[in-house]
């Protein structure tokens, strides 16, 4: 993970991609241990607060469980590592779209704002799909303070783990909608933009039908962001946009 924080990281290339086209992959943020020890935590019974079963609410097919706290500390390095590389993009987008609200440079400082306004519940996220599981276009927000980025770190291989579930990003303008399919490897984070009224691009995200084997990702909201689902669009012709989704 340390690659996450190094200089070597092009952090001004990362800003550019988030406002040329709403997202933006980072590259080998965890190693191969690191995705399998994360991938590990799901069948236990333990350090979870909730799991969504996604057909049940017409999101798709798969499942997802929610951390709860105290996080465990690889992904709670990973959080405080992230937060002030992107928050300073986020205070720029608001001044650029005339918003008052500035984030504040550290994630705790963030997360003491957000639990004074009641938003208390640990958001990042683990999602499991297996073969035909797929996840409908949405986008996750919870409560008044959102942060307008956040983060999907895909835990598995492609090819070998699995087939298809491809992570595909919508965009809306008024020169229409477009779909962008976002290529991960094992490890690798994608950032994007969540909220459109404190970022300059509107979207959805959603992930395209698993036809084989399992799939795992690791969604990190930063602040009242969570650790997102399968962004990829359904393989399939039924696209919704269900809201709110079980927290």
């Amino acid at each position: 993970m340390t690659s996450l924080v190094s200089q070597d990281r092009d952090w001004d290339a990362v800003e550019r991609a988030l406002d040329a086209q709403g997202h933006a992959v980072l590259p080998g943020v965890l190693t191969p241990a690191q995705c399998e020890t994360l991938a590990a935590l799901y069948p236990r019974p333990d350090g979870f607060r909730s799991r969504i079963v996604m057909a049940r609410h017409g999101f798709g097919r798969g499942e997802y469980k929610y951390f709860a706290y105290p996080l465990p500390p690889l992904l709670e390095r990973l959080r405080h590592a992230l937060y002030p590389r992107l928050a300073p993009i986020a205070n720029r987008w608001q001044a650029q779209l005339g918003l008052a609200t500035r984030y504040p440079d550290g994630l705790d400082a963030f997360l003491r704002r957000c639990h004074q306004a009641g938003q208390t519940r640990p958001t990042p996220l683990i999602l499991r799909y297996r073969e035909g599981d797929y996840n409908c276009l949405h986008q996750d927000l919870y409560g008044e303070h959102v942060f307008p980025l956040q983060v999907a770190m895909l835990l598995s291989e492609p090819g070998r783990d699995f087939t298809g579930g491809e992570f595909v990003m919508t965009e809306r303008s008024t020169q229409g909608q477009r779909a962008d399919v976002v290529p991960l490897r094992q490890g690798d984070a994608v950032v994007f933009t969540v909220n459109v009224a404190a970022a300059p691009r509107d979207g959805d995200t959603a992930m395209a039908k698993v036809s084989r084997s399992r799939r795992d990702t690791i969604w990190i909201p930063l602040p009242a962001i969570v650790t997102r689902r399968g962004l990829t669009v359904a393989a399939r012709p039924e696209y919704s946009r269900p809201s709110p989704r079980p927290r």
